[in-house]
C-alpha cells in the first residue's frame, strides 16, 4: 500500500515537472519572438496641402481715378497700390461685408453722385472711410462718410444730442458732395481733393507748401493719408473686377434695400417707442431705417419738420 502511495506521489511529481518544462519553453519561445518582432514604425509623414491659395492679386497696367490716371510708374505708388490690393483682398470678413452692403447703398450714393455732377468713383471714398458702416472713429469722426461735427454743421448737417444727420445717408451724402466739390476746386485734381478730405485741406496745403510739392502722388504725408486714395483704386479694382479676382457672391448674398415709405412730422414726439406702439411700428425697425435718430425723442420747433422712413407694409 504504502509502495503504491510513493509511486503515485512520484507520478505526480513527475507529471509536475513535466508540464513547467512545457510552459517554460513556451513563454521562453514567446519572449524571443516578442525581442524578434520588429516595432511598429509610425507612418510615413503626409504633406500638408493648405486648400487655399497664397497668391498676389494682380495688378493693372493702367487705371484711373475719377478720370485721372495714377502714375503706376512711379514704383511707390504701383507698390502702394499693391499693397492696398493685397490688405483688403485677404481681409476677407470686412470685404465680403462691405461687397454684401454695397447692393443696398450704392444706389442711394451714386444717385446723389450723379445728380451733383461728380465722378462715381467717390463712392469708393465712403468705402475708404467706413466701409458703409455708421462708425466712430477715435476722433469723433462719424457716420458713412466719417464727418467731425464741426465740419458737419458748415456743410448743413444739423447734430445735437437727439438728431445726428452725419447718420443720414443722404443728407450726409449731400454734404460730402459739397465739400469734395470746395475740396476739387480748391486744389484742382480730385488725388488731392480725396486726400483733403482725409487729412483736411489745412494740413495738405501745410505738406505741399513746407515740401514745395504739388502733387498728391509725390507728396510724403502721414501713413493713413498716403495710402487714402491707393486704398481707394484698390476696391475700385475689386469691386469691378470680381471674376478677375475671384470673388463669388450670388445674386441672394446681398443686403438688397429696404423698401419703406416716408411720413413728415411737425409735432414733437416725446417718446419714439410709444410712438411706434401708437403707430404698430418696431422700434427696432424705426431705429435701423433712421439711424440719425439719436435718443428717444424728436424734440420739434415750430417752423421746422422731419421726414421718418418706416417699413412698407
Amino acid at each position: 500500500m504504502k509502495i503504491k502511495i510513493i509511486i503515485i506521489i512520484l507520478g505526480i511529481i513527475i507529471c509536475g515537472f513535466g508540464i513547467y518544462a512545457i510552459f517554460s519553453v513556451r513563454a521562453q519561445n514567446a519572449v524571443e519572438a516578442y525581442h524578434d518582432t520588429p516595432l511598429p514604425q509610425p507612418d510615413e509623414p503626409q504633406p500638408i496641402v493648405y486648400e487655399h491659395v497664397l497668391s498676389a492679386p494682380p495688378l493693372p497696367d493702367a487705371i484711373d481715378f475719377c478720370g485721372e490716371k495714377v502714375p503706376l510708374h512711379l514704383y511707390w505708388v504701383k507698390e502702394g497700390l499693391d499693397r492696398e490690393l493685397i490688405n483688403q483682398y485677404y481681409q476677407h470678413s470686412r470685404t465680403l461685408l462691405t461687397l454684401k452692403r454695397s447692393a443696398r447703398f450704392f444706389p442711394v450714393i451714386e444717385k446723389i453722385l450723379k445728380e451733383e455732377k461728380l465722378p462715381e468713383d467717390l463712392k469708393y471714398l465712403c468705402i475708404a472711410e467706413s466701409n458703409l458702416d455708421n462708425v466712430v472713429s477715435p476722433a469723433k469722426a462719424s457716420g458713412f462718410w466719417q464727418f467731425m461735427e464741426g465740419t458737419g454743421k458748415n456743410y448743413g448737417l444739423e447734430i445735437n444730442e437727439n438728431v445726428d444727420e452725419r447718420y443720414h445717408l443722404e443728407k450726409a451724402t449731400y454734404a460730402a458732395c459739397s465739400y469734395l466739390k470746395k475740396l476739387k476746386k480748391q486744389f484742382g485734381n480730385w488725388a488731392e481733393a480725396a486726400a483733403a478730405y482725409n487729412m483736411g485741406e489745412g494740413g495738405l496745403l501745410k505738406e505741399m507748401k513746407e515740401q514745395e510739392i504739388d502733387n498728391y502722388w509725390n507728396l510724403f504725408l502721414n501713413q493713413e493719408t498716403s495710402r487714402y486714395v491707393s486704398r481707394c483704386v484698390a476696391y475700385k479694382l475689386l469691386f469691378e473686377n470680381q471674376d478677375l479676382y475671384n470673388i463669388r457672391i450670388s445674386e441672394t448674398d446681398y443686403y438688397k434695400p429696404i423698401a419703406y415709405t416716408e411720413i413728415v412730422v411737425t409735432e414733437t414726439i416725446d417718446d419714439l417707442r410709444a410712438y411706434c406702439t401708437e403707430n404698430k411700428i418696431l422700434y427696432r425697425q424705426l431705429k435701423e431705417l433712421n439711424p440719425w435718430l439719436r435718443s428717444t425723442k424728436l424734440p420739434i420747433k415750430a417752423d421746422k419738420s422731419y421726414t421718418l422712413k418706416v417699413p412698407k407694409i
